[in-house]
C-alpha cells in the first residue's frame, strides 16, 4: 500500500496530498529497466536475426519471388540461420568463408564432375573417387596450419563439403551447373540479408567491444594495485582470508586471451567504420593485452604477502611503497585514457622518468641498513613484496612503450 504524508500548513488544516503513481519507484518498472540495460545488446541481436528471417521468408510469402527461386529459397533461410552472428565482424567472417570455399567446391566440383562423365563408364567412378580423396586430404590439411585455421577454417571447411556434394550428386543429377547455379544465388540473397541487417541496423563492433575492452582493463588494474597495497598496510590481527578490491578483475584479465583473439580476428574482417580504418594494428592490441595478464599475475602474487603469517614491519616500508603505488595506478590509467581518446601517449618524455624514479625509491627501500635491523624471515618477506613491486614497474614500463607504439602505428592524434 502506498504511503501518504500529511502536510502541515501554518494556520490552517492537515492536508494529505493526493496519491501519485510513480512508475520510476515501481520495483517491477526498474527491474524492467535493469534487464533492458544489461542485455540491450542481446535484445537487439535477437530482434535483428528475426527481421533477417522474415525478410528472407518473402522468397517463400510472395509469389513473384518464389517463382523465381522456387524450394531453393531454403537455402536462402539456411543461410541466415547459419552465419548470422552476435558481431559484424564475425558475420563478415563467416559470410565470406562459406561464400568463397561455396564458389570455389562448386566451381572445382562441376569441372570434376563435367570430366568424369566424359570418361565414362567404369571411369567414371574411378575419376570421382581419386578426386574425392585428394581434394579432401589436401584441403584437410591446410586446416591444420594455425593461420589457416584461425582465419580460414570454416570456409575450408565448407569447400570440402561443397565439393563432395557437388561432384558426387554430379554422377545422378542432370543440369549439375544449373542446380549449383540456382542455389548459389539463394544463398547470396540470404548472405545480402544478413549484412543489410547486421552493417545498418544497430550494428554491434568486435572492434569496439575490443577497444574498450582493453581500456577498462588498464582502470581495472589500477584499482587492484591500490587497494592490494592498501589491504597490506591495514592493520589486522586477523588471519582469515581477506577480500582484495579488484582481485576478480584481475583474474579476468588472465582469463581474456581467447576472447581477445576472437575479437581481433573478427575485427580484421570489418569494413572501415567510426575510428577504426583499414589495416588497424589489432596485433598491438593483442601484445597490450598480454602484458596487462602479466601484471594481472604478478598483482595476484601479492597475496603470498597479505596472507603470510611472517610479514616484514609496515611502519617500515608503507610512505614509500603507497607513493610508488600512487606512480604506478597515475601511469596505468594515464595510459589508458590515451588509448580510449585514441592520443599519443609520450611515455619517453614523461612516463619513463617517473617510472624510473621509482625505480630509485624502491632500491633505497630495499637498502641494507633497512634489510639489517630484520630477523630473516621479515627480510625475507620485505625482499618479496618490494621486488613483485619492481617487476611491476618494469612491466608498466613495458606497458608505456607499447601504448606509444600503438599512437604511432595507428596515427592517434597528438594530445
Amino acid at each position: 500500500m502506498d504511503s501518504v504524508t500529511v502536510i502541515a500548513i501554518p494556520g490552517g488544516e492537515e492536508v494529505a496530498p493526493k496519491k501519485t503513481n510513480d512508475k520510476s519507484q515501481n520495483p517491477l518498472f526498474l527491474l524492467i529497466i535493469s534487464f533492458l540495460r544489461e542485455n540491450k545488446r542481446k535484445l537487439l541481436h535477437s530482434i535483428k536475426v528475426g527481421i533477417a528471417l522474415v525478410l528472407v521468408s518473402l522468397l517463400y510469402l510472395l509469389d513473384p519471388l518464389y517463382e523465381q527461386v522456387g524450394e531453393n529459397a531454403m537455402w536462402a533461410i539456411m543461410t541466415v540461420v547459419v552465419i548470422f552472428e552476435f558481431y559484424a565482424g564475425a558475420l563478415l567472417s563467416k559470410g565470406l568463408n562459406r561464400g568463397i570455399g561455396t564458389v570455389l567446391g562448386g566451381g572445382l566440383g562441376c569441372l570434376a564432375a563435367s570430366f568424369a562423365q566424359q570418361v565414362g563408364g567404369i571411369g567414371n567412378g574411378i575419376v570421382v573417387g581419386i578426386s574425392v580423396f585428394i581434394i579432401g586430404a589436401a584441403a584437410t590439411y591446410t586446416r591444420l596450419f594455425p593461420n589457416v585455421k584461425r582465419r580460414y577454417d570454416y570456409g575450408v571447411m565448407i569447400f570440402i563439403l561443397t565439393f563432395n556434394l557437388v561432384l558426387v550428386s554430379g554422377l545422378r543429377a542432370e543440369k549439375i551447373m544449373e542446380i549449383a547455379r540456382e542455389r548459389l544465388s539463394t544463398i547470396v540473397m540470404g548472405f545480402s540479408v544478413c549484412i543489410f541487417t547486421s552493417l545498418f541496423i544497430f550494428p554491434i563492433w568486435s572492434s569496439d567491444e575490443l577497444h574498450d575492452s582493453l581500456v577498462s582493463r588498464f582502470e581495472h588494474l589500477a584499482s587492484a594495485i591500490e587497494g592490494c597495497v592498501e589491504e597490506f598496510f591495514k592493520f589486522c590481527d586477523e588471519k582469515e582470508n581477506r577480500i582484495i578490491p579488484g582481485f576478480d578483475k584481475c583474474k579476468t584479465v588472465l582469463n581474456s586471451k581467447s576472447k581477445d583473439e576472437l575479437l581481433a580476428n573478427f575485427a580484421r574482417w570489418e569494413p572501415w567504420h567510426g575510428k577504426f580504418g583499414f589495416s588497424y594494428p589489432w596485433e598491438k592490441y593483442l601484445k597490450i593485452a598480454e602484458h596487462l595478464r602479466e601484471l594481472a599475475a604478478m598483482i595476484l602474487s601479492l597475496r603470498g604477502c597479505l596472507e603470510s603469517p611472517r610479514q616484514a614491519p609496515r611502519e617500515s616500508i608503507e610512505e614509500p611503497c603507497e607513493a610508488i603505488v600512487s606512480s604506478l595506478s597515475w601511469t596505468l590509467k594515464e595510459l589508458g585514457e590515451s588509448i580510449k581518446r585514441m592520443g599519443r601517449c609520450k611515455a619517453e618524455d614523461t612516463i619513463v622518468p617517473k617510472l624510473k624514479s621509482v625505480r630509485v625509491e624502491l632500491s633505497l627501500v630495499m637498502s641494507p641498513a633497512r634489510l639489517g635491523s630484520l630477523d630473516n624471515s621479515q627480510g625475507l618477506a620485505m625482499a618479496s613484496f618490494v621486488f613483485t613491486l619492481m617487476g611491476m614497474v618494469e612491466k608498466v614500463e613495458e606497458l608505456a612503450k607499447e601504448v606509444e607504439e600503438l599512437g604511432e602505428i595507428a596515427n592517434f592524434q597528438n594530445s
